[in-house]
């Protein structure tokens, strides 16, 4: 009887981190949703943010900024529950074998590599989807798929194309992960050290300045992969049946050549207002839960 208390108690632990950088990421999701469908409008060459803006309001009305956002809650449901819980793992571990010492920067660059992939493979078919979802209306009226929902997005993906194109995309989906979670675990680990002990910041200080360089990081380090993702999930075959692109690193070099360096960033300002404050406001979110959870003794 006195034994089974520490298995039960030791079930929550291990679980928590799952929880709560999911539900972290779902919060942030519904704050940010708007700007992330301006930023796929963008990619899509439907002109600059306030043009996109302009004509989405005039012809679609402002449910059009929240179309996708069950796609968008399902991609957090999965992704960020795996990546988020898997870094902490994945950090807990290499602390333990670095005998409790604060981890080099190139062990948590690492550790938020791994955790990107693992997030990104679970999460490849609601990104899909929410990627659909967003540009179907920008498609020709013939060539819409006019999904209802995530999970009837996910059921057509299926019924006409098959288990696997759910993981159409997948390549660039887990590089760009891999980018963007090195920059943002692996900063925002860091920052936390450099403004509590270095300048010796307070939580709320530094939870703000450490999300803040981390959701730069994010951006800049994955927006080149996200552009590559954008063009494979979204493109269409032509009258003859045959895609635009037969792979991410053809996609990669047909950009390059077509559009110079420069191409991969089309929208950063966007794209960095998007993944910035997604990122901020999961980390916050994720400090407001952890607080909680420590004020009711969880």
């Amino acid at each position: 009887m006195g034994e089974e208390k520490p298995k039960s108690a030791g079930v929550w632990p291990t679980v928590k981190p799952f929880v709560n950088g999911g539900a972290s990421g779902m919060l942030a999701t519904c704050v940010i949703q708007p700007i992330d469908m301006i930023k796929v409008r963008i990619q899509l060459g439907q002109g600059s943010a306030a043009e996109v803006t302009k004509t989405m309001l005039k012809n679609e009305g402002v449910g059009a900024f929240y179309k996708g956002l069950s796609a968008g809650l399902l991609r957090q449901a999965t992704y960020t529950t795996a990546r988020l819980g898997s870094f902490k793992m994945l950090t807990n571990k290499a602390i333990e074998a670095n005998d409790g010492k604060p981890l080099p920067l190139y062990q948590k660059a690492l550790c938020g590599l791994t955790a990107g992939a693992i997030g990104a493979c679970v999460g490849s078919p609601a990104d899909l989807a929410l990627i659909r979802m967003q540009a179907d209306a920008t498609l020709p009226a013939a060539q819409r798929r006019n999904y209802t929902n995530a999970f009837h997005a996910l059921y057509r993906i299926v019924a006409d194309e098959g288990v696997l194109a759910l993981w159409k995309g997948a390549g660039p989906t887990v590089v760009r992960a891999m980018a963007l979670n090195m920059g943002m675990l692996a900063s925002y680990d860091q920052s936390v050290e450099f403004f509590k002990d270095s300048l010796g910041f307070g939580e709320g200080a530094t939870v703000l300045g450490a999300s803040s360089v981390s959701g730069f990081f994010a951006a800049a380090c994955s927006l080149p992969f996200d552009y590559v993702k954008t063009q494979i999930q979204k493109m269409q075959p032509d009258a003859e049946g045959k895609y635009p692109y037969t792979g991410s690193m053809d996609c990669a070099m047909k950009t390059l050549k077509s559009g110079g360096p420069f191409k991969f960033y089309t929208g950063f300002p966007v794209y960095c207002v998007r993944i910035a404050p997604h990122v901020m406001m999961t980390w916050i979110f994720l400090n407001q839960i952890q607080k909680f959870e420590k004020s009711i003794g969880l």
